[in-house]
């Protein structure tokens, strides 16, 4: 009969899992250490690696290397379902253009913002997300991975599924044009105090439920990142062309008074 017993890297995939489902682990919060789980699950610490690298593809984990307290890996989200999982993996396969991705976040971000100002909706996962943002420890990267776990937990708190799917498929996308944007630019410090200001501006907005003001806030927080992004690009890199065009589709989507 065929060994039907999990593979060692599954039952660490398990174990972390069931500590997200049950609420021991949360966006912010760090992965035991790969040795001391190796451990304490009895396997070997290239079977705790590989089921991180699961979790990263899946954008459940941000993995950092290095030492100290912003290395191994940090939960940026939580497992939604195998529609989002698909759908991610597929927009990094295609690799769609960043201009289209932009101008598909404001469509999308623009009407959730919108309708849950209309709504009694639950935001506490969203609130729990903006207060793992407030570390100072934090990494640019760290930073980004939980500004698009923010986005996608709003899709997510408007009960609209098919629109949480495609902003969880766009998320390795959105995760990877915001760190090359920041990369870019001298002082990111700055950068990300100006974020925690707009998201919290947002969140205001909806609890409000000023549906005029959540969805120009949304719109002017994706627009004004590019349009700094843009500032600091250099004209003659081509490798920053990519970049280039995602802000210039912001901009012109910001200026537009109806929706792109």
């Amino acid at each position: 009969m065929p060994n039907s017993a999990p593979r060692a890297w599954q039952v660490v995939l398990e174990r972390i899992e069931g500590d997200l489902r049950e609420g021991r682990l949360a966006p912010g919060d760090r992965l035991t250490p790969e040795r001391e789980l190796a451990t304490q699950l009895g396997v070997g610490r290239s079977s705790v690696r590989e089921a991180v690298r699961v979790l990263e593809v899946l954008g459940v984990v941000r993995t950092a290397t290095g030492s100290g307290p912003t290395a191994g890996a940090m939960i940026v989200t939580t497992p939604r379902g195998g529609l989002a999982a698909f759908l991610r993996l597929q927009v990094a396969a295609n690799g769609f253009p960043l201009g289209d991705v932009v101008r598909t976040r404001i469509v999308l971000e623009c009407d959730v913002a919108e309708r849950l100002a209309g709504a009694e909706a639950d935001l506490t996962d969203t609130v729990e997300v903006l207060d793992a943002m407030d570390a100072d420890a934090l990494a640019s990267d760290e930073f980004l991975a939980l500004d698009a776990r923010f986005h996608q937990a709003l899709a997510e708190a408007s009960g609209n599924a098919v629109v949480s799917a495609m902003m969880a498929g766009l998320r390795s996308s959105i995760e990877a044009y915001t760190r090359a944007g920041a990369l870019r630019l001298d002082d990111w410090a700055s950068t990300a105090q100006r974020l925690r200001r707009e998201h919290r501006r947002i969140v205001d907005a909806v609890e409000r439920g000023d549906a005029a003001e959540a969805r120009d806030c949304i719109r002017r927080h994706i627009a004004d990142y590019y349009t700094e992004v843009a500032q600091a690009l250099s004209p003659s890199d081509p490798a920053d062309a990519a970049v280039a065009d995602a802000a210039r589709v912001a901009v012109t989507a910001d200026r537009s008074s109806t929706p792109v």
